[in-house]
């Protein structure tokens, strides 16, 4: 049988100080991506896909794949595990605070230059109505980068979309250091922000 497994950080829980707090990230790694872990072996289990052959990135992105009755479950917890999975590689205490290579090209010709795509990506994350994300994404469809917000724990998989960078605008991923200042949160996580990671994942897409 398949069980997902809560991955180990690729840092300790105080390395993203002062910008992301150690307890936020002891309970966010701990409690909250634990759940979505446990909710998703569990809902696997209970529409007998425990051993689906498939990791949950192509399960999302082919939810009738699933029985019906199920959907909806792994849809919320496989988004919250593999959205989370990628959130904790894509920070790192050693930022080197903006992009290269072929990333940064495109954020030229997509966004006109790196500090307005910050701008926008920032202003969508901060105008995001209670929970969910904010991602840069790459089209299969036109090929292309994009900024897309989506609620809850959805994926950018579930769209058909290939994730390269997520902000977690969950209450529980700033509140206890930001309060409702979200704005301050997103401003602070730009300086976490694995550019490494995220241009690998870009340059290594199948196109």
């Amino acid at each position: 049988m398949v069980r997902y497994e809560l991955p180990k950080l690729p840092y300790d829980y105080d390395q993203l100080e002062p910008f992301i707090d150690t307890e936020t990230m002891k309970i966010h790694h701990q409690k909250h991506h634990q759940a979505y872990v446990d909710g998703l072996n569990k809902s696997l289990e209970q529409v007998g896909s425990a051993s689906h052959p498939q990791y949950i990135s192509s399960i999302l992105s082919n939810l009738k794949s699933i029985p019906e009755s199920g959907q909806s479950a792994i849809n919320f917890f496989g988004g919250g595990f593999e959205n989370h999975r990628l959130f904790w590689e894509t920070m790192t205490p050693n930022s080197d605070g903006k992009p290269e290579g072929k990333l940064e090209d495109s954020f030229d010709v997509y966004f006109d230059n790196f500090e307005n795509f910050k701008k926008v990506f920032s202003e969508k994350a901060i105008a995001i109505q209670g929970s969910g994300w904010c991602w840069l994404v790459f089209n299969q469809t036109y090929n292309k980068i994009e900024i897309i917000t989506t609620p809850n724990q959805d994926s950018p998989w579930i769209l058909q979309k290939i994730p390269l960078l997520g902000l977690d605008v969950w209450e529980h991923a700033y509140y206890l250091k930001y309060q409702n200042k979200r704005p301050d949160y997103v401003k602070a996580w730009w300086n976490v922000v694995n550019w490494d990671y995220v241009e690998n994942r870009f340059t290594e897409l199948p196109v």
